[in-house]
């Protein structure tokens, strides 16, 4: 049986397949197709949501002017279409909110931003951070450990590298603001990296 392999091989002229490197290779093909499979569903996912997707209202948490939580309230998810977004936006915060794009490391204006007040939503307002929670992280963005509530912010899978990680984005707008990690300081150990580009910053009175 040997030699007729032997003889097959040398006809057409094709190396022998073992059985062990047919089993590794349909491993290898499926275990590729199952990541892009998840990578596809997770660009998706993590992408900003057009007018006609998602929620038409969402419930957020409201603050007075001194950065006190006061209120729950449900209220119409912001919708623009692209060229209103274009339009109301810069073009590197719409290149990062609406197309999850990042901003170079060290060049944002908020990343030295040590103030006392809160982070907002540059495209619709919304508190997110307080600078109560900020830290330097050295990473080249502005770094929090905690968002200013987490009923304002939306969590999830983003697979656009070659790991899957966690978007952030704006629960009124669904403006991409950055990704969380799991390696920032007590009390909660997560490090929200955050464009600048994506935030405003407002200061609050002394006091």
């Amino acid at each position: 049986m040997q030699g007729i392999f032997l003889i097959e091989d040398q006809a057409t002229q094709k190396p022998a397949t073992t059985r062990r490197a047919f089993i590794f290779g349909g491993a290898a093909a499926i275990s590729g197709l199952a990541f892009w499979g998840i990578r596809r569903a997770t660009v998706a996912a993590a992408r900003p949501l057009e007018p006609t997707e998602g929620p038409r209202l969402v419930t957020i948490a409201q603050f007075d002017p001194a950065g006190r939580r006061t209120s729950l309230a449900t209220v119409p998810r912001l919708l623009r279409s692209d060229a209103e977004w274009r339009r109301t936006l810069g073009s590197d915060s719409y290149w990062v909110m609406r197309h999850a794009d990042t901003e170079r490391p060290f060049t944002g204006a908020l990343l030295h931003e040590e103030r006392r007040g809160v982070f907002t939503c540059a495209g619709c307002g919304l508190p997110l951070f307080s600078s109560a929670s900020k830290f330097d992280s050295g990473t080249g963005w502005p770094s929090f450990w905690e968002p200013i509530a987490p009923e304002n912010i939306v969590e999830l899978p983003d697979g656009s590298l070659m790991v899957v990680r966690t978007a952030v984005s704006c629960r009124l707008c669904d403006g991409h603001l950055g990704h969380v990690f799991t390696d920032g300081p007590a009390p909660t150990g997560l490090r929200y990296c955050m464009n600048s580009v994506a935030l405003r910053f407002q200061p609050l009175a002394p006091g």
